[in-house]
């Protein structure tokens, strides 16, 4: 494959000023139960090159061809491309070479599918005599080894598994319905699920409900809030990390995935409180959206988007770091060999701070604490936004009180952040598909943050 691509690259960059070539090769399996059905499992193996040159502009292909005279082909048509005259470019810097891979202890290609079949079927008889009506269960992996080469000397190696469950489960009873999603994954072998005490998780969560399905509302009005690491994670994922990928700042993702109300703001600009700061951070092995290298052979980093209330720095790929006329920053990612790398998030959390938990609920006299979600809205831009509670209390005197359904969160992003005035020291992540791009790419991630105080938000 080395000396394939090599060929590939000689080819393509005596035809341009610049060329780079990326090979993938992925083998993934899945598994799913519905309501304790057995509906399906697969496994599949997929690879191909992804080409692409500069002269003019920018031109890109792929192919999954062993030939190298068809691959010739593919090659001419970028070359042909990048003759046009455009205005995009490419950041073209060497990264180096480089070998990498993520620690997995318990390959996927070590467990059958016999056994992840067993593992869901497990969980669905849990659900089930847990009183759940409703129930969907399905289990996924994958084992990546990719090879990234340009002309200015990169060639950067990397090879990972990532593993991902996710369920859905709901009650009824007295005509109401309540539901519970969870969603687990990281860059990992089998032993992170193995780590996971699934049957205390599902088990808590189908109390909450139970209690929830017959609670009451609260009084609408303006109060104090204390959100967890659920929230802040859903919070940090949609009005920081997708309004700071610089695609959407620009109007490149606007038919698409959206646009951002960053765009033709001055910069820094303040987004909230001076408490705080939204990280996003490849960097941390185990995470769902954990490399070392991005698809663009960029060495990865941890990078501030908002630092003390005010923007940072924005998520880039080589292209748009090129338009803006800075260093790439690792943040070119593509869900396969077929599509090209977009500006993407990984890990994306608000900084955890220095209070605890009861730190936070002290100073509260007359308020509620939302733990967790059953829904959740953004508009196209990611600045009006709604969250509605699944596991949420009323905070009396500093105390927690009697469990509440449904509680409503409705605002904007500054306003959310300009409220918050206390983050906590403990920092959770949940995993998650981010869907973004034509064709749709759904690249996995991670999103998290503490505990964090509100003050004064309106709450229905």
């Amino acid at each position: 494959m080395r000396d394939m691509i090599d060929r590939i690259l000689d080819y393509a960059s005596s035809r341009s000023s610049y060329a780079e070539v990326r090979f993938t090769e992925t083998e993934s399996s899945g598994a799913n139960i519905r309501n304790g059905e057995f509906t399906g499992a697969t496994t599949a193996v997929d690879s191909g090159y992804m080409i692409r040159v500069l002269n003019k502009s920018i031109g890109i292909a792929y192919t999954n061809s062993d030939s190298f005279d068809d691959i010739k082909k593919s090659v001419d048509i970028a070359l042909r491309s990048s003759a046009r005259e455009g205005k995009h470019s490419l950041n073209t810097d060497s990264f180096g070479k480089e070998s990498w891979s993520a620690r997995a202890l318990k390959k996927p290609s070590d467990v059958s599918i016999e056994e992840k079949v067993s593992l869901l079927k497990d969980i669905d008889s849990l659900m089930e005599s847990l009183g759940c009506g409703v129930r969907i269960n399905s289990l996924s992996d994958s084992t990546t080894a990719e090879i990234y080469m340009n002309s200015n000397g990169s060639r950067i190696e990397g090879t990972y598994s990532r593993v991902a469950l996710f369920y859905m489960f709901g009650i009824l009873e007295s005509s109401n319905f309540e539901q519970s999603t969870g969603e687990y994954g990281s860059t990992a072998g089998y032993e992170y699920l193995d780590s996971l005490n699934l049957e205390e998780i599902i088990s808590d969560e189908a109390k909450v409900l139970r209690k929830a399905i017959s609670a009451h509302g609260v009084t609408p009005g303006k109060m104090d809030v204390v959100v967890g690491p659920e929230i802040s994670g859903i919070v940090a994922h949609e009005s920081a990390g997708h309004p700071m990928e610089y695609d959407r700042i620009i109007g490149r993702e606007a038919a698409l995935a959206g646009e951002s109300f960053l765009t033709g703001k001055d910069v820094p600009f303040r987004v909230g409180s001076e408490v705080i700061s939204v990280i996003d951070d490849p960097t941390i092995e185990g995470s769902y959206g954990h490399y070392r290298y991005d698809d663009e052979g960029v060495r990865s980093r941890r990078r501030y988007l908002y630092r003390h209330g005010l923007t940072d720095e924005f998520i880039h790929n080589r292209e748009s770091a090129e338009n803006l006329g800075v260093k790439p920053n690792g943040g070119g990612r593509s869900s396969s060999w077929d599509v090209e790398p977009l500006p993407r998030m990984s890990t994306t959390f608000i900084e955890p701070g220095d209070y605890s938990f009861d730190e936070l609920i002290e100073d509260v006299n007359d308020g509620i604490y939302i733990k967790s979600y059953t829904e959740w809205n953004i508009d196209d831009v990611r600045f009006n936004e709604k969250y509605v509670g699944k596991e949420a209390y009323l905070i009396k005197n500093g105390r927690l009180g009697d469990i509440v359904r449904r509680p409503t969160i409705e605002t904007n992003t500054i306003n959310f952040y300009s409220s918050v005035d206390a983050s906590g020291k403990d920092l959770k992540f949940f995993a998650g598909n981010c869907g973004k791009g034509d064709p749709e790419q759904a690249v996995p991630v991670w999103m998290g943050g503490p505990h964090i105080r509100l003050r004064g938000l309106y709450i229905r």
